[in-house]
């Protein structure tokens, strides 16, 4: 497959387009990445890191299908999608098909145990643990089992105004930082090591009843990581 270059914007108007979970689960933690979070991560795995484009993807814990769709529209040679609710996996397929990737990527409605193989690349947007303690780490372990590279996005403990600012002013929107200690551990007893990590800025909407603002800004780091 010859390599194509897509703009950022055409990358993030695909993604507005794609439909969030009709009914999403909080015991899950079903936030749907948003659009512009997931383009930065795709860009940034697609071309600074040559990662995506004719590459063998996994998005683990698809939900509706965003990253996948991503992936797939920025040339990846075949895309896995597989998420636990059945529901998120239906909404996938249809957005496959409204977005015109219909047969781009493969579907699993299944655990993340139900996979098997190697993926050049694993995206993700797990769960970031605040309902069940350590949703996070199970992420990784089996990202780490099934991929070379891996892209995950984490909650960034506590609030920092300071880098909420810059982020906010840089124009790529998003900034190099410090790796967690703790994940740096986690990765390497699991066989990787963390090769960089960037604060992103991502946008939460009004979602579950204990919501209390239309729309929450919070940082969340993106881990890339290799298998070692």
């Amino acid at each position: 497959m010859q390599e194509r270059l897509a703009r950022k914007l055409d990358l993030e108007l695909i993604l507005s387009k794609i439909k969030p979970h009709p009914s999403p689960s909080s015991a899950l933690e079903q936030y749907t990445i948003s659009a512009d979070t997931a383009a930065t991560m795709l860009y940034l795995a697609a071309y600074a890191n040559r990662d995506i484009i004719n590459k063998d993807i996994l998005d683990l814990g698809c939900g509706t299908g965003r990253l996948a769709l991503g992936a797939a529209f920025l040339g990846a040679k075949s895309v896995v999608g597989v998420d636990i609710d059945t529901k998120a996996v239906k909404m996938a397929n249809q957005n496959a098909s409204d977005v015109g990737l219909k047969n781009k990527v493969q579907w699993v409605a299944g655990s993340l145990q139900s996979i098997g193989g190697v993926f050049d690349t694993v995206l993700q947007n797990p769960p970031f643990g605040v309902q069940k303690r350590g949703a996070d780490r199970e992420f990784l372990k089996e990202a780490l089992r099934l991929g070379k590279k891996i892209y995950s996005l984490h909650k960034r403990p506590g609030r920092d105004s300071d880098l909420m600012r810059e982020l906010k002013s840089s124009s790529e929107g998003v900034l190099a930082v410090s790796a967690s200690p703790f994940l740096e551990r986690l990765v390497e007893k699991n066989g990787g090591r963390v090769e960089a990590a960037f604060a992103l800025v991502m946008t939460i909407p009004h979602m579950f009843e204990f919501h209390f603002e239309r729309r929450h800004e919070t940082i969340v780091d993106l881990y890339v990581m290799k298998k070692q």
